[in-house]
């Protein structure tokens, strides 16, 4: 018998970025295995916090895409740097998101699928899945309340324990928990969670084959995705000098930083970097492999974060220069798959720029690791079949 699984998130196509990325390739893959997918979500609104023009003065909106049924509600939309706007857009899709329990009556789903962040979206899935007899699997995406607290967002205080109460609640009530890195498994399977399930973003190789690019740039890096405050992106064009550094440095993507980031290159046209504009998910693959190599940038550590850029660049080919800390660290070293250098160590990060760039043998070696460990031990397409049997066995 066909099993029914309906995702719950507030992010996803026609969004783009990381987490609606890795949302429409489980949702994909669930379905060619056999799985009947639906999804609640908020009108699209990501990054730019403004709902999209089609999307605009709807409640609701019920609508196919990829052939897969999608419910839509209102939400507060915000892109603010303020924690409470913030909060608020989360907190009211919470809320409308109640309003779906006649689109899942009718799906009657054998399990609800609940993306966080935001975390209170997790408590809207309690409740729906105990109405309509589903069980609950809870996909931890980011570590909240701890990834607001390590950047800035709130304090630890009154509410920050409130929101810990929140979290431990959800751990015991799922089903099973879904972490995206070995370290949010570890965090979560020590905060309360009955079972708990290692899926990893990954990347989909066959998204990379028979790509054909008139002309790979030499001497060149390339970044493409959000330009939001934790990438740093901004620091990275005023701190470093890549036409000193005989290496051109290409930028494609949006967020909060781009108007400064385009405004900034305008006023320095010399110091060798490009801004394209966002491009969607079906061009990253031929965008990269323009390319020699990938920047990836986190101005903080965020506890369990693995930028799922990571994968996309081992995939296409690309050694990586991580400016960062935590678990992707060790991902790039065990593998032998780039250079890495402490955050806002922009002289680190220079040097490594520099020196790997005129090291042939040991660049061409980490060309062949990234494509190698893409396909043997990230491999997406293999990750969802695997979770695909789990869920259908084991919860």
């Amino acid at each position: 018998m066909k099993k029914r699984i309906t995702v719950l998130t507030q992010y996803y196509k026609p969004e783009i970025g990381a987490p609606q990325n890795r949302l429409l390739e489980m949702i994909t893959g669930l379905k060619k295995h056999g799985w009947e997918v639906s999804v609640i979500t908020a009108m699209p609104n990501y990054p730019q916090g403004k709902i999209f023009n089609n999307y605009r003065r709807k409640l609701f909106y019920i609508n196919k895409v990829d052939d897969v049924d999608v419910f839509r509600t209102w939400l507060y939309a915000s892109n603010s740097s303020y924690a409470i706007p913030r909060i608020f857009s989360m907190l009211s899709f919470s809320f409308m998101a109640m309003s779906s329990l006649i689109f899942l009556l009718k799906k009657k789903p054998d399990i609800l699928l609940v993306e966080s962040p935001p975390l209170t979206l997790g408590v809207t899935g309690v409740i729906l899945s105990k109405l309509v007899g589903a069980k609950f699997v809870f996909n931890v995406s980011d570590l909240w309340p701890l990834t607001a607290k390590e950047l800035g967002a709130i304090s630890d205080g009154v509410f920050y324990k409130f929101l810990e109460l929140i979290e431990r609640f959800l751990y015991k009530n799922a089903s099973v928990c879904l972490g995206q890195s070995a370290e949010i498994v570890d965090y979560i399977k020590k905060h309360g969670a009955n079972k708990v399930y290692l899926f990893r973003n990954g990347v989909a190789p066959e998204r990379f084959k028979n790509i054909i690019t008139l002309e790979k740039k030499p001497r060149t890096l390339v970044y493409a995705g959000l330009l939001g405050v934790a990438q740093g992106l901004l620091k990275i064009c005023k701190k470093l000098d890549f036409k000193s550094l005989e290496v051109d440095f290409h930028i494609y993507g949006d967020g909060r930083e781009k108007v400064e980031i385009c405004q900034y290159l305008n006023d320095n046209p010399d110091k060798g970097i490009f801004y394209h504009g966002s491009v969607s998910r079906s061009e990253i693959p031929s965008v990269l492999k323009l390319y020699s190599a990938s920047l990836i940038v986190l101005v903080k550590n965020i506890y369990g974060a693995v930028p799922s850029k990571i994968y996309e660049s081992m995939a296409a080919g690309l050694p990586i220069f991580f400016s960062g800390a935590g678990e992707a660290v060790s991902i790039i070293n065990e593998n032998n798959l780039g250079w890495c250098s402490k955050p806002n160590h922009f002289s680190e990060l220079e040097n490594n720029i520099k020196n790997a760039f005129n090291d042939n043998i040991e660049f061409e070696k980490k060309i062949n690791n990234c494509i190698l460990i893409s396909k043997h031990k990230f491999n997406r397409t293999e990750q969802i079949e695997e979770l695909s049997i789990y869920l259908s066995n084991k919860i």
